[in-house]
């Protein structure tokens, strides 16, 4: 016997992936799984909590590829720059995680990532690169009158840069993002 929300989900990410959020309906959904629409509801409180689920699932899996494929030895800038060339190429090559770029879905994304405290679910992200950045501060590589905290908060807001391309100006990213993280690293560089 099949465990339903284990099918709802797996049915959900092939939809989403085919049609996007938006498109997609939780009929659509149960109907790939043999289940009544009624069913979906005992597991999930709507579509828009089913999506979240996976996006969250999709995000933490590209996150652990990143920082596994990533060599962290390597001077700071270099790293900084892979990284972030990774993770845009994750998001733009995954139908799921694309969906952050679509405005209309990534308002409801970012509303339930905070309402559901989502960077947990990457906070072996955090913890991870924390240790790296404190590593390259006792090292001298990058500075240490900046607590680790706030450096990581800084290449947090690098990141959310890529949400709003369409008020900066499409026509230049990604390249906007490498002179954002080059000047950006180039400033936590001691001189």
């Amino acid at each position: 016997m099949i465990d339903k929300k284990i099918e709802i989900y797996r049915c959900g990410k092939e939809i989403f992936e085919n049609k996007g959020f938006k498109d997609s309906t939780v009929a659509e959904i149960m109907k790939l799984a043999g289940m009544a629409t009624g069913t979906f509801y005992n597991y999930y409180d709507s579509k828009d909590k089913l999506f979240i689920e996976i996006y969250n699932d999709e995000n933490a899996k590209l996150k652990r590829k990143i920082m596994d494929s990533t060599d962290l030895n390597t001077d700071p800038i270099s790293v900084m720059k892979e990284m972030m060339e990774k993770n845009l190429q994750g998001m733009l090559e995954n139908p799921i995680l694309r969906e952050w770029y679509n405005r209309d879905v990534f308002q409801k994304i970012e509303q339930s990532f905070r309402e559901e405290n989502s960077l947990a679910r990457v906070d072996f992200l955090y913890d991870s690169f924390i240790e790296v950045v404190e590593k390259w501060q006792a090292e001298g590589k990058i500075r240490a009158d900046i607590s680790a905290e706030m450096i990581m908060a800084i290449f947090g807001a690098l990141i959310n840069v890529e949400t709003h391309k369409e008020e900066i100006g499409i026509q230049y990213f990604p390249q906007l993002i490498e002179y954002l993280a080059e000047f950006t690293m180039k400033g936590l560089i001691p001189g």
